[in-house]
């Protein structure tokens, strides 16, 4: 995940205008064809609001040609909502239950990604549509076809017309981010040993473009299946591997091998490996031959540093840094070929399968893992499934108690004004309720200077429909509600006689709906993500200082290798990333500008895959005076983390972590390096803890120098 949200191409005024095209064109002529041609009103109605839903009131991300196929993916979703809300909707009763229990269901569906999440807003106004009288379950067949037809044509205008070009996908950025580590390690294969400052900041720059909120939704590697995982793996390896690459220490002076054979074998092993997984993420290649033998020597060379004497300080940083490239570069080899061959990937012997839990899971499997690990108070998810769904039921409610006329239209209000903090409600419920009195203001003038001409409003809809769908996404939620306005009067007016009163009507439904959403947005979790990001990310660091000196005793203890417990640690993260997440689409406080939220996720991950390695690894202990040192190193960093936990679960109002209030990272004697010789292990965990200052150093400024891995990743993986 990224703090700064990158520009995204699905939202440039060429793009809206192609969008307010092709939903006009669907829209209009689905219902010019089955209004006028054949005469089915009911039809006609369906036609246009299943095309409308799920291209004006939906946001599914991509091109046009992406967004047609989770269309079609959508669409047996959209005839079982059809079904279910028209018998429903007869008792006021069971349609207030049916909308608090598919309106949760259909909120909290956003927790499997952009794309699922982008559907759901026109899927809830599909299950809506029936609770707009009359309740007529013998139409049910005409509905059907109507809303069938509207969505069939909005399919085709996506696909075919004014397509758009679609930008490098998350796949090619790793196999490019994989190029780049090739060409890194071949450098790192010459003397002198280390890297150029330009290779170094081609690999920091090429690392930072895997960033998730870098790359268009439509291709985020967000949701549960397996290869999305494992695609959002890959590049999290690609980084990791890029940025251990960049902070390779360099060589021991002579006496010291310049470099030693094993290692010169590792790095070509590496470098294979890696190219050979750039031709397979980008499709020029098929074996995984390199991977295997990396894999091999990097069994050999733990083996081998297990049985390694105590060495000097600088061989032993140099020998774990070699290692933790290795173990990068097989995390990515295998994350790739999981991308590729999705369920018929091998995993060799050998592999962590904590780290790749989901190989091999079916798609069922995966989505209730996502879905089960957001059903609790604490996921934002949850959160605001439980705010629309009940404000969407307290409107069914109003509407049928009070026989409030189109009541549909105070339920769309609901689901259309209402967001995930009670400040940000409330200032697009003023701005939509002045929107909408000047649009029936307008639509009042223009049914009365019109009358019933119905050819007039036949003739003038699509023109009013193009500009509300071109104006509304770019001038907001004023101007949308004020043209949709005009929209819905026009499309009413050639259904039935109308008069200016609808114009009435309309106001009145909005104010209702609206009020509504101020309501609950106040009454459930009022402050949306922002406080949830704060007691989400208090508790990761939390977990994360437990962890870090969990992990450093049992170095210190040694033992043989074991795969850790670190169950609370990965849904602390999971927590902490879904309110990150949601927290960029909300409005911006004074603390958004500085504090580096990224940072702590960024840290959680290191954390989770360091603990990992040294767990497995395992290794003798390391003796009194590197113990020392260790557990010195150890609590400081775990202090330091504990209170950055102390500020972010205060909620303080601070713009950013003040530094004064997070200690430096400790000096002296016993953080230093060791002055004579210690095992692998030690090194390991020492470059380890080092890193994890790094983080805690963004975390807690933001005019912190980013440290020695530069600004777009650390020694570990993001």
């Amino acid at each position: 995940m990224c703090a700064e949200p990158a520009g995204r191409a699905d939202r440039g005024p060429s793009v809206v205008t192609r969008r307010a095209l092709r939903t006009t064109l669907s829209a209009c002529t689905s219902f010019f064809v089955c209004l006028y041609a054949l005469d089915r009103p009911v039809a006609a109605t369906y036609a246009l609001f299943g095309a409308v839903s799920m291209a004006a009131l939906s946001h599914i991300p991509g091109t046009g040609r992406q967004r047609a196929a989770v269309m079609v993916k959508a669409t047996p979703a959209a005839w079982l909502l059809l079904t279910i809300g028209t018998y429903l909707a007869i008792r006021t009763w069971s349609a207030v239950v049916g909308m608090l229990l598919i309106g949760f269901v259909l909120a909290f569906v956003a927790a499997a990604g952009p794309r699922a999440a982008g559907a759901a807003p026109g899927l809830q106004l599909l299950y809506i549509l029936p609770c707009f009288p009359p309740y007529a379950p013998d139409t049910l067949l005409e509905r059907l076809a109507g809303a069938t037809f509207g969505l069939l044509l909005l399919v085709l205008a996506e696909a075919f017309v004014l397509p758009e070009r679609r930008g490098p996908t998350y796949r090619r950025l790793a196999a490019d981010a994989s190029d780049t580590a090739a060409r890194c390690v071949a450098e790192l294969g010459r003397a002198p040993y280390t890297l150029s400052a330009a290779s170094a900041r081609t690999a920091t720059t090429v690392g930072g473009s895997l960033r998730p909120f870098r790359i268009d939704e439509a291709d985020r590697p967000a949701g549960p299946g397996l290869r999305d995982r494992a695609l959002s793996h890959t590049g999290l390896a690609a980084r990791t591997l890029l940025a251990r690459l960049v902070n390779l220490p360099p060589a021991p002076p002579p006496p010291g091998p310049v470099p030693m054979e094993q290692e010169a074998e590792i790095l070509t092993a590496v470098g294979r490996a890696v190219t050979e997984t750039a031709d397979l993420l980008d499709g020029r290649a098929a074996t995984t031959e390199a991977a295997d033998v990396l894999r091999r020597v990097r069994e050999e060379a733990a083996a081998s540093a297990a049985r390694e004497a105590p060495t000097t300080a600088a061989r032993g940083r140099r020998r774990a840094a070699v290692l933790e490239v290795t173990d990068a570069a097989v995390a990515l080899a295998t994350a790739a070929e999981l991308v590729v061959r999705g369920r018929h990937a091998r995993l060799p012997e050998g592999v962590d399968s904590g780290r790749f839990w989901y190989a091999g899971k079916r798609a069922p499997r995966l989505w209730w893992h996502r879905l089960a690990a957001h059903a609790g108070p604490r996921s934002v998810y949850f959160q605001n499934a439980v705010r629309i769904s009940l404000a969407l039921a307290a409107a069914r409610t109003i509407a049928g108690v009070d026989s409030l006329p189109h009541g549909f239209w105070a339920m769309l209000a609901v689901l259309s004004l209402t967001r995930t903090t009670a400040a940000q409600t409330r200032a697009t419920v003023r701005v939509a309720i002045t929107g909408t009195m000047l649009g029936a203001l307008a639509t009042g003038l223009l049914l009365a200077l019109i009358g019933g001409h119905t050819t007039v409003y036949a003739i003038i809809l699509p023109f009013v429909m193009l500009t509300a769908f071109r104006v509304g996404p770019v001038k907001g939620v004023g101007w949308a509600q004020g043209m949709f306005t005009l929209v819905v009067a026009f499309v009413f007016a050639q259904l039935a006689p109308v008069t200016w009163q609808l114009a009435e009507v309309r106001i009145l439904d909005v104010i209702i709906g609206s009020l509504i959403g101020v309501v609950f947005g106040v009454l459930a979790w009022p402050r949306g993500a922002q406080r949830e990001l704060h007691r989400a990310v208090a508790l990761l660091l939390t977990t994360e200082a437990e962890t870090v000196e969990r992990t450093t005793a049992a170095v210190v203890e040694g033992g043989p290798g074991h795969v850790p417990d670190d169950r609370p640690l990965l849904h602390a993260l999971t927590m902490a990333e879904s309110a990150f997440a949601q927290h960029q689409s909300e409005p911006r406080t004074t603390e958004d500008p500085t504090t580096d939220w990224q940072a702590a996720m960024m840290s959680g991950h290191h954390v989770l895959w360091g603990s990992r390695r040294l767990f497995v690894r395992g290794g003798p202990a390391v003796g009194p005076a590197n113990s020392a040192r260790l557990d010195h190193r150890a609590a400081g960093v775990a202090t330091r983390m504990r209170e950055a936990a102390e500020w972010a679960g205060a909620g303080a109002g601070a713009a950013a972590l003040d530094p004064r209030s997070v200690s430096p990272a400790p000096g002296g004697s016993a953080t230093d390096g060791p002055p004579g010789v210690s095992s692998p292990r030690f090194f390991a965990a020492l470059a380890w803890l080092n890193s994890l200052d790094v983080d805690v150093d963004r975390m807690t400024a933001s005019d912190h120098p980013s440290g020695p891995t530069g600004p777009n990743g650390s020694s570990g993986p993001a």
